[in-house]
């Protein structure tokens, strides 16, 4: 038998040996130091984890911040095998993605139920929130800056007001510098200085915030002994012009959201109408159908995010031509096998689409069943653009705006610029002269109507962005799409865009006032008296092509 020896082994257990000890060697001060406080979390009590979340960020450490924000979140976990804390990407997920809270880089994956949570309550949530906000106040980056003011300005004490006051003699971004002279300004109304708090209600009167508006209005109330909150007679008549200042500019800003919404929606109107302008106003075929091919491409975005679960920041570009293809190609199948059979019998093919509309509506019911489908607005589409403290414009209607610019300026360019736009136009103008010419009318009917149900299909995945996706949901914008399509003039492109966008910003115009039902019936009262001064809409058509409209 073999007799085991360690002789061999010592020079590798000596290198493990000091391997070891380099490591623990090489970890800073500040590391080490930053991992024993954080360590402490484990089983501290609520009260005890607030004065552990100070000495945390009194460390100075560069993970402070992102692991107070964890804590704050509830994404601060503990692995019950070795008590090591990580924080975690996602709470609600099983395995837990780890991140190593020294590094901040990926430290693999644990189940949930081996991993425990660092708990929290209300009041803790609250301290954690100012002390995120005063060691965010450091931050290189402005926007961190910025937020950690908004947060500090909730609670106004006298530490705060002096890490702001200290901020703000080192603070180089303008935007930063504004919002801390407004907090501080507002820490300057419960003083007893007369002047300091005038000239605080100056430097308020530029602020459009409705916390700020609220404050000051505080100044004009009266307590319950009937005397005024404010005494000095000169700070409340300069509070009352600061109040009246902000609710203008707030009106004002107010009206500019409400019109960005009104061309959000005239845009979904306006590229459902430049379909049914191809169909309608060019081959004189009432397509009741239209919604329902707006809704093929809207549950075209659904498959296509389904297919692809882990790419929805591209899906939606890939669903676009997608749905242009499946709408369009659905279209194309409409013409060939029922509307070539109707052209010059209006009422027909009106029954005939209607017919249609009810058919592709059971046919999704039996594929997706009754229920809404909600489509995942990717991360580049969320959010709002924030231009002030009044005004902010939601990325996915802003997007959608573009996009049907973009869409329309194409489809002019292909009208204007293809072979397949000029055949459409002889053929809409003179059919007889243009098969005399050679032109394939048969071929340009079938093509000018696969492209009105392509655009119907693209206007989906823009709706898909706005509202669930259900059997139903073509028939809230068919009636909207003709009454765009009159109003802008018969088969006039021009005549869609500008009319889908002033019906759209109408209707929102008018909703805060007279609500959603009664703004609809306005709209509709004025198209019928508005046809009644031009039959022929805004555009009418003019030359050969105004003959048979």
């Amino acid at each position: 038998m073999r007799r085991f020896s360690m002789g061999g082994q010592w020079p590798l257990v000596l290198l493990l040996a000091v391997a070891s000890v380099t490591r623990i060697y090489a970890q800073s001060p500040k590391d080490a130091a930053f991992l024993s406080v954080l360590g402490e979390l484990r089983e501290a009590s609520y009260s005890d984890k607030a004065s552990i979340a100070e000495r945390l960020s009194q460390t100075g450490h560069s993970s402070v911040r992102v692991v107070l924000t964890a804590l704050l979140e509830d994404r601060l976990y503990y692995r019950n095998s070795d008590q090591k804390v990580f924080v975690v990407k996602t709470a609600d997920a099983d395995p837990l993605a780890l991140i190593d809270p020294l590094s901040l880089k990926a430290a693999g994956s644990a189940p949930a139920d081996g991993m425990t949570k660092i708990g929290t309550n209300n009041s803790l949530r609250h301290t954690l929130k100012m002390t995120v906000a005063h060691f965010s106040l450091g931050s290189a980056d402005a926007a961190v800056r910025l937020d950690a003011v908004h947060e500090m300005s909730l609670s106004l004490d006298e530490e705060t007001v002096a890490l702001l006051r200290k901020r703000l003699a080192v603070e180089t971004n303008s935007g930063v510098r504004k919002e801390i002279s407004i907090a501080l300004a507002l820490s300057t109304l419960d003083g007893s200085d007369s002047r300091a708090r005038l000239q605080a209600v100056a430097t308020l009167s530029d602020s459009v915030s409705q916390d700020v508006r609220n404050r000051l209005a505080l100044l004009l109330d009266k307590s319950p002994d009937g005397t005024f909150v404010e005494s000095d007679a000169k700070v409340r008549q300069a509070a009352a012009a600061a109040v009246e200042s902000i609710d203008r500019w707030r009106t004002f800003y107010s009206d500019i959201q409400t019109l960005f919404f009104g061309l959000s929606l005239g845009s979904v109107l306006v590229l459902i109408a430049i379909g049914l302008a191809i169909t309608f106003g060019v081959m004189g075929v009432i397509n009741m159908a239209h919604g329902e091919l707006m809704m093929l491409g809207a549950y075209t975005t659904y498959v296509v995010q389904t297919a692809m679960p882990e790419h929805i920041g591209i899906s939606i570009l890939v669903a676009i031509p997608a749905a242009f293809a499946v709408s369009g190609l659905m279209g194309v199948l409409m013409e060939r096998t029922i509307i070539r059979y109707l052209y010059g019998r209006p009422l027909e093919t009106l029954l005939a689409t209607f017919g249609v509309s009810l058919l592709l509506q059971q046919l999704v019911r039996s594929i997706f069943t009754a229920l809404n489908r909600s489509v995942i607005t990717p991360d580049w589409m969320s959010g709002e653009l924030k231009l002030n403290d009044a005004l902010s414009i939601t990325y996915n209607r802003l997007y959608i705006v573009i996009f049907t610019l973009i869409v329309f300026s194409a489809i002019v360019a292909v009208f204007k610029r293809t072979r397949l736009g000029l055949d459409i136009r002889a053929v809409s103008q003179n059919r007889a002269m243009a098969k005399a010419m050679g032109i394939r009318t048969e071929w340009v009917d079938a093509m000018t109507f696969g492209l009105g149900a392509g655009i119907a299909g693209v206007a989906g995945v823009a709706l898909s962005q706005l509202t669930n996706v259900g059997p139903d949901l073509g028939q809230s914008y068919i009636i909207d799409s003709f009454m765009v399509v009159v109003f802008g003039g018969v088969g006039n492109l021009w005549g869609s865009l500008i009319g889908g966008m002033s019906m759209g910003v109408t209707n929102k115009l008018l909703e805060p006032w007279i609500g959603a039902v009664l703004a609809k019936i306005f709209v509709l009262v004025a198209l019928i008296l508005f046809i009644q001064v031009r039959p022929r809409g805004l555009f009418p058509p003019r030359g050969r092509a105004a003959e048979d409209k």
